[in-house]
């Protein structure tokens, strides 16, 4: 169910492949035991054309969108271990950030529950 889009200027995939970040992102949430094994989602958009603040710098931000019912400490633990690795891996990208949202259980809706 969780789902975490990585937003990345183009760069990045220099730096690493896309399947190489996706599966480090796969791996570190998986690792928290927070989701149902193999229910995790990781998708990438790599931009050309930003700005960051007013300059062209390298970033990673990553959009967590999970089910309600973790724990602000939950959330925490799982933003403060993901940013950690991507900066073991990413030591000269200036702007590594996420964001957690949750889906509300009342108004999600997937093709199995139909």
């Amino acid at each position: 169910m969780p789902h975490f889009i990585i937003d990345c200027s183009e760069n990045i995939l220099e730096l690493s492949s896309p399947e190489d970040l996706m599966q480090k992102v796969h791996d570190i949430a998986e690792s928290t035991a927070l989701f149902s094994q193999g229910d995790i989602k990781v998708r990438i958009k790599p931009f050309e054309h930003y700005l960051v603040g007013a300059k062209k710098d390298d970033f990673i931000h990553i959009f967590a969108n999970i089910m309600e019912g973790r724990t602000a400490g939950e959330k925490n633990a799982l933003s403060q271990k993901l940013i950690s690795a991507l900066k073991r891996s990413f030591p000269d990208v200036p702007v590594i950030s996420i964001n957690i949202r949750d889906f509300e259980k009342a108004g999600y809706c997937n093709r199995s529950m139909v």
